[in-house]
């Protein structure tokens, strides 16, 4: 039987009478940053690897949080809590244990981080520091008992297929075992995972890409010719900077824009991370399961093959070489054309699905927001400022015909299955109470 709540009102007094303020600002953000540092820095996932985990944090940080606090229908899970059961404590418990089961490898370092940061919580009333991780754990068990055998990391090899002839996709050069050149895609099994949110994959199906002897096709392939080349000289210094910020992490910017705008609301900062994460988490899924449903080639070898397509309108060039290639000196690891198909765009899946979400959330497009990288020209690398929401997808979709490594129509076609995933968020998660 659940505990009996108090009202918001009486909540706020005890919660102003007996908890003095806390060592740490804010437990649900530096625990996102915890896990940002388990997921991407020491477990080196890829974008879309790393956006089921995220997830699974989120999610679970989300539900412990929220069966303290009270004012939204759970994720998967609604233990038994108290208001005043801490929900800091909740919170490291929640991430920590998703965490350690997802990097048993880092174990030992996870522990350490979760009990100096327990260590650091105050206990008032009495208690509170024990129960909130009691609900912590139950969430996480929760989590973790949910995702079991749900498409991770699968054993056996995928079945790649690599075409040969107009459109259909192949490894793009340059090819080889030396460090900064294309490997093939690491986490390719993304796409077989069970989604976090839609009960199907298949209800995030594309449009096809544009046939390549079609008026469409030729349009977005002068397009990308032109802007994306390693020497165009109409792309700007701007633009130029712009793709290669995008580099970066797709979840890291995410998760580094959504602990900027988290605010006091602890409880509401849980919501935000998780209704973002688990929309990314389902925009990589439907977008990796698209890309091997289409199976479409990348505009390096599209323009180098260009003479070859059937298309009168498509010149050739097989010299032709994106801005994404290991020559140019950027911070981090090479830039060089991703090693799976184009279409739909992986950034522009899970950007689409974070930035609807986020739309969802805040109640509008425009909150002006500072995004950074740690992707650029030489460093050190500048943030980017936005004063929409919607600014900040529409530089992605150009920066990735920018980069010369997606169609325009990939792109888009990213954009909008995120934005399908937000809208059956919106309408099935995460809703208050009554």
């Amino acid at each position: 039987m659940r505990s009996m709540r108090l009202s918001l009102a009486a909540i706020a007094a005890v919660v102003a009478l007996a908890v003095p303020a806390l060592a740490h600002a804010d437990a649900v953000t530096d625990w996102n940053a915890i896990a940002q540092t388990a997921i991407v820095a020491t477990g080196g996932q890829s974008p879309q690897a790393a956006a089921p985990s995220f997830a699974m944090v989120q999610g679970a940080v989300y539900d412990a949080v929220n069966a303290i606090d009270g004012r939204y229908r759970p994720y998967l899970a609604l233990p038994n809590a108290n208001p005043w059961d801490s929900e800091a404590a909740a919170t490291a418990a929640a991430a920590y244990n998703v965490l350690r089961a997802l990097f048993p490898a880092q174990a030992a370092a996870l522990q350490t981080t979760y009990n100096t940061y327990v260590a650091g919580l105050p206990d008032t009333p009495t208690g509170s520091k024990a129960a909130g991780i009691a609900v912590g754990e139950a969430t996480a068990a929760a989590m973790l008992a949910a995702r079991q055998n749900d498409g991770r990391n699968p054993p056996g090899p995928f079945p790649f297929f690599f075409g040969t002839g107009p459109g259909q996709w192949r490894l793009a050069p340059p090819q080889g075992p030396a460090p900064g050149i294309v490997s093939i895609d690491p986490a390719p099994w993304v796409g077989g995972v069970r989604p976090f949110l839609v009960p199907d994959v298949t209800m995030l199906r594309t449009d096809p890409p544009n046939g390549v002897t079609s008026g469409s096709y030729a349009e977005d392939y002068n397009e990308v010719k032109e802007l994306g080349a390693l020497n165009s000289t109409k792309r700007t210094q701007d633009e130029t900077n712009a793709a290669i910020f995008w580099q970066d992490h797709g979840m890291a910017i995410w998760n580094r824009v959504m602990r900027s705008l988290a605010g006091s609301d602890m409880a509401g900062n849980a919501r935000m991370l998780a209704m973002g994460d688990l929309a990314a988490a389902d925009g990589a899924i439907g977008c990796w399961e698209n890309k091997y449903h289409w199976n479409f080639w990348r505009p390096i070898t599209a323009i180098r093959e260009g003479d070859n397509d059937g298309n009168p309108a498509t010149d050739g060039d097989a010299g032709w070489t994106p801005l994404f290639d290991p020559t140019v000196a950027v911070s981090g690891a090479k830039l060089v054309t991703p090693g799976f198909p184009d279409h739909p765009s992986g950034h522009g899946c899970v950007s689409g699905a974070i930035v609807h979400t986020l739309q969802d959330y805040f109640g509008t497009d425009k909150v002006t927001f500072t995004a950074t990288s740690n992707k650029c020209l030489p460093a050190p690398c500048a943030s980017r400022t936005y004063d929409r929401f919607s600014d900040a997808l529409k530089e992605v979709i150009d920066a990735r015909v920018w980069s010369g490594i997606h169609f325009r129509t990939a792109d888009v076609a990213g954009a909008v299955l995120g934005k399908k995933v937000a809208h059956y968020l919106e309408k099935h998660y995460f809703q208050p109470v009554g």
